[in-house]
């Protein structure tokens, strides 16, 4: 399963956006939580698990969503299991680099 990565510069730092390229321009819901992959935010080049974990270890901030896209984060240490929000087909975790 492919991921599309973005990589913003921002006044903060670099804001990374990953997603499983099968959810883009999906919703997702959980009780009354949804998130929406929004094309805008998400759609960036493919890649694969060394490049996102590459674009993490260099990124302040990351919004992840998908199964494969939060697997390869929590492999990699930027996220811990316990913080995953599960929606119904999907994952969503975000990252902070403090």
């Amino acid at each position: 399963m492919s991921m599309l990565l973005v990589e913003r510069e921002t006044p903060e730092g670099v804001l990374v956006s990953v997603c499983d390229a099968d959810d883009l321009g999906e919703t997702f819901e959980t009780g009354e939580v949804s998130i929406t992959v929004d094309p805008d935010f998400y759609d960036g080049e493919p890649a694969d698990a060394d490049e996102v974990t590459a674009a993490l270890a260099r990124c302040t901030v990351a919004n992840l969503v998908g199964t494969r896209t939060v697997e390869v984060a929590i492999e990699a240490g930027y996220v811990a299991e316990e913080n995953v929000l599960e929606f119904d087909g999907s994952r969503h975790a975000q990252y902070l680099q403090l």
